[in-house]
């Protein structure tokens, strides 16, 4: 039995800096939006996509199909209009905008 042993806490770098997720503040908007269609019968289930180039709110009509919408946020956008986008099924951008409140905001879901 070796008696050298070391526990190692925490064993990233400490200038790393890995936020591969929506902030709270974007969630909150994400999940405000979410629970207003839920309200309405529009949508029925989520599910989230993580990558380290992009994070994915995705949007499911029924939890059996394919989702509907994903409302993505790029980690290092090519153009900074790229940053949020919404997406159909196929990858498809339907809308983007720099900013996340915009984005949402300004969308007609029933339309959409």
């Amino acid at each position: 039995m070796s008696r050298h042993l070391k526990l190692v806490v925490n064993n990233s770098k400490p200038n790393e800096n890995h936020n591969y997720f929506f902030e709270k503040g974007e969630l909150k908007v994400i999940l405000d939006l979410y629970a207003k269609m839920v309200s309405n019968g529009s949508w029925k289930d989520y599910g989230l996509k993580i990558s380290s180039k992009q994070v994915a709110f995705s949007v499911f009509k029924n939890s059996s199909e394919n989702a509907v919408y994903n409302i993505c946020k790029n980690f290092k956008p090519v153009n900074k209009n790229l940053k949020y986008l919404i997406t159909d099924t196929k990858g498809k951008i339907l809308k983007n905008s720099e900013y996340l409140d915009s984005l949402l905001r300004n969308i007609n879901w029933k339309k959409f």
